[in-house]
């Protein structure tokens, strides 16, 4: 059932540009999502494989905030502890700059091999526990040995995603006691809540809870627990070869509730669109400064939907690979928070709400008082 149609998104919201001129010419590709009414699965109907490629240019890490950082750390020491992973083999799908696994083995004596074409750094680290293949995961790689394979924010970017997760259930029953970590963005957050900034043509796929699980039993896995974390923002599933696991915890909603969500995400897309189009000729009429604190998925989508986005003078972010980089579709820089020092803004957007009180401490470091508004 289509429900919302966005046209000339950026097609990469995570890849940011060398210059302005080339961000103003980032390629664009048009959104038309629709949910299935029997499973609770969305998808982007428009979405064209041919204009994704991922590359070293690629950059999503948020490991250098210090609240997602404990986060990832308070996953990585229940997992570890769940399933006792210590001296074991881990294989981590879509790892980044392998921050994820490193966390899963630097403590642990866990040998640990990460699978990313967009990896840039030096295949093995020092310690020769951590080693990264720049390629897809898929059957070639169906001998390495692993007691557990995560596979984070990785299946949304994923066209077939039934084949990726065949491809994991075929090692893993090769190998016998391999458990499975998946985690996505909570597609039924994003309709619940009408988190418009999340519709981004990178995700082809947007999973809810009964979607994620049918996915995995289709598989031919067993869900050992399926829940969500991060304020709810994340869903995540655990999974084993069938015969191996347990009953699930936890009840999902219905595909019917989701698809009710569904049914009303347009008009409060168009909403908050217009609302924050007019907030933000608002600022501009009265000469006031505005800054965005965000230059991940939420703020590049923020920055090409709102009429006026172009007006935003700075993306902030902590990630220093993106500083001096500029946003698709609109040519805004990425700076530092201590550029603001430089240039004051008097509104901050704060793009996720779950780093306001990180990103109000670090304002009052710099010893500046804008208007903090969560977006």
């Amino acid at each position: 059932m289509p429900f919302l149609e966005v046209e000339e998104l950026p097609v990469f919201c995570n890849v940011l540009w060398p210059t302005r001129e080339a961000a103003l010419r980032a390629p664009r590709g048009d959104i038309r999502l629709g949910v299935c009414e029997g499973c609770g699965m969305v998808r982007n109907l428009a979405f064209d494989r041919e204009l994704v490629a991922y590359s070293p240019a690629y950059e999503n890490s948020l490991h250098f905030s210090p609240a997602f950082q404990a986060y990832a750390q308070s996953l990585a020491d229940r997992l570890i502890a769940r399933y006792d992973l210590r001296g074991k083999d881990v294989i981590d799908i879509g790892s980044g700059k392998g921050d994820f696994l490193a966390l899963l083995c630097e403590r642990t004596g866990n040998r640990g091999v990460g699978f990313d074409p967009s990896y840039d750094g030096e295949e093995l680290d020092e310690s020769g526990r951590l080693e990264f293949v720049r390629d897809y995961y898929s059957d070639a790689y169906a001998e390495r040995p692993a007691d557990l394979i995560s596979c984070r924010h990785v299946l949304e970017h994923v066209e077939s995603p039934r084949e990726l997760v065949a491809t994991v259930a075929r090692a893993s029953s090769k190998r016998g006691g391999t458990t499975l970590y998946f985690e996505v963005p909570d597609g039924g957050y994003m309709l619940r809540e009408a988190a418009v900034w999340d519709v981004i043509y990178e995700h082809p796929s947007y999973f809810t809870a009964p979607a994620l699980r049918h996915l995995f039993e289709v598989s031919g896995l067993a869900v050992l627990d399926l829940g969500v974390a991060f304020g709810g923002q994340y869903l995540w599933i655990e999974a084993a070869h069938e015969g191996l696991g347990e009953p699930a915890n936890g009840a999902s909603p219905a595909p019917a509730e989701l698809a009710r969500h569904a049914g009303s995400f347009g008009r409060a897309y168009a909403d908050k669109v217009e609302r924050w189009s007019e907030r933000l000729e608002r600022f501009r009429q009265d000469g006031r400064r505005v800054a965005l604190w965000g230059a991940g998925s939420k703020g590049v989508t923020f920055l090409n939907v709102i009429p006026g986005g172009s007006g935003v003078e700075t993306a902030i972010d902590l990630n220093v690979r993106k500083h001096g980089r500029f946003v698709p579709g609109t040519g805004t820089e990425v700076t530092s928070p201590e550029g603001l020092r430089s240039s004051p803004p008097d509104v901050v957007l704060v793009m996720n709400p779950l780093y306001e009180d990180e990103i109000r401490a670090q304002i009052d470091e710099l010893g500046l008082r804008p208007e903090v508004l969560p977006v």
